[in-house]
């Protein structure tokens, strides 16, 4: 179920009634946890059977390593670990082992490509990992009553942290510890309405009228299309991607969290402008913060992190991004393209350990542009997981002598300005001049609700529902 649908207004406008009413504070958890598996079934019923036994997991690791037997802590973990990785390998990764360890012909390779890839399940799981490993560590959970002694009420509370629909199907990916502890009862006159309102406006802004319509145009990226075009268009092509695919994740992301906020739930900002990032790590604390977070915190840092020799950081910091970037996809472009990150994270390290450079406005100018451009080509690698594409991309781009396709440029730049003022409307706020803007600062979001509900682009599935 898409957020920008018809079926979830309605579902939304009846979860909410029903989880407000005053009678009914005590059945709040459960009223989500319904929603939310509806919400998940809609398209595809019978994949809700994968999210409950993915729930199952998860209760009783976790239970377990908190009441059972305390010499066998660590192997409940392990076990709740390695079970989430299963599910995710199983079902998203089955393809491309398929593909790339038999031939299609083969009944066990044609078996493996057939396997349906559930929407969601990189989510999920992740958070079902989170709540195994936070459990675990109890620094995070020294107050039992996060973890109750209650089988039952653990598993209510479990279903409800797995499935809580906001987000489910795209995240943000949203930590046990950060979660657990917000679960009470919620009242109506704690709604933060202005807050949620701007959430949900730009949100939906960013998804509906940015990205919807710019995917009209970015469409001519796909093989054999981008053939016919010159490397002008083709660049600009690229680069209204970038805008789209920024514009699409970061508006879900925000849709999600104001939807959160509605029923009393904060989840932590997925985006922060990363475009204006000056460098690689900054764009990575600016980027899908809930993945990049997480696999700083349950990877990278377990697997050594900085803290023995810069060979070995180099080694994990390059694990990481290639296990990030396969995180996104059943292609081995999108280990290319964690790789490039990588390579990017690891080089960029290297030359700040040994030059110093005073930075100054110029200096992160180029810099950032350089960031943003290398960041842009390497979306290529999304919209083009077959990696012969990517090449023919390229050589199109140097080569060739096509359509020029004005139009289409022009209509990219015109739904790519309101990415770039977002951007530059962080860089400028903290300034005096802002003050004066802010006593207008009302008019952009009474503007952005008429343009949603005049200028949308053809609804569309979000991006990273294929991760």
């Amino acid at each position: 179920m898409l957020f920008n649908s018809f079926a979830f207004v309605v579902l939304l406008l009846i979860t909410f009634t029903l989880y407000y009413t005053p009678r009914l504070y005590r059945l709040q958890i459960p009223i989500l946890i319904v929603s939310s598996l509806i919400f998940y079934s809609y398209n595809q019923p019978v994949l809700v059977l994968l999210l409950l036994g993915s729930i199952t997991i998860n209760i009783f690791t976790s239970y377990y390593v908190t009441y059972g037997n305390q010499d066998r802590r660590k192997l409940y973990a392990i076990l709740g670990v390695v079970l989430n990785l299963a599910t995710l390998l199983f079902f998203k990764y089955s393809p491309l082992f398929g593909r790339t360890l038999f031939r299609e012909t083969s009944s066990i390779g044609e078996f493996l490509i057939t396997i349906p890839l559930p929407i969601g399940i990189s989510f999920f799981t992740f958070q079902g990992i989170s709540l195994v490993v936070d459990v675990f560590k109890q620094n995070y959970f020294r107050d039992h009553d996060i973890i109750p002694a209650s089988l039952s009420q653990h598993a209510m509370r479990t279903a409800f942290f797995i499935g809580f629909f906001p987000g489910l199907v795209a995240g943000p990916i949203v930590k046990a510890h950060d979660f657990l502890p917000q679960i009470e009862a919620k009242k109506f006159k704690d709604i933060d309405w202005e807050r949620c309102f701007r959430l949900l406006v730009l949100g939906y802004f960013l998804k509906m009228v940015i990205a919807d319509n710019l995917k009209e145009f970015t469409f001519w990226i796909t093989y054999p299309y981008f053939q016919g075009f010159k490397t002008i268009p083709l660049i600009g092509l690229l680069f209204g991607y970038s805008f789209q695919i920024f514009a699409d994740f970061a508006g879900y992301s925000l849709i999600a969290i104001g939807l959160a906020k509605l029923f009393g739930y904060n989840f932590k900002d997925n985006f922060n402008f990363p475009y204006i990032s000056t460098s690689f790590k900054e764009f990575w604390k600016r980027w899908h913060i809930s993945l990049s977070s997480f696999l700083m915190e349950y990877l990278y840092i377990p697997l050594g992190g900085n803290r023995r020799g810069k060979a070995r950081t180099y080694v994990n910091l390059m694990l990481t991004m290639i296990l990030g970037g396969l995180w996104h996809g059943a292609a081995w472009s999108y280990a290319v393209w964690g790789t490039f990150h990588g390579l990017a994270l690891a080089v960029e390290r290297f030359v700040t350990d040994r030059i110093r450079i005073n930075p100054n406005l110029l200096v992160n100018t180029l810099k950032g542009m350089m960031v943003f451009c290398f960041v842009t080509l390497a979306w290529l690698l999304f919209k083009l997981p077959d990696f012969s594409h990517v090449i023919e991309y390229f050589k199109a781009m140097s080569l060739n002598q096509g359509l020029m396709s004005g139009s289409v440029l022009l209509y990219i730049m015109l739904y790519s300005i309101p990415v770039i003022l977002y951007h530059i409307h962080y860089l400028v706020r903290e300034r005096t001049v802002y003050e004066r803007v802010r006593q207008v600062e009302y008019l952009p979001y009474g503007l952005m609700v008429f343009l949603i509900i005049t200028n949308s682009g053809p609804a569309g599935a979000f991006i990273y529902f294929q991760f």
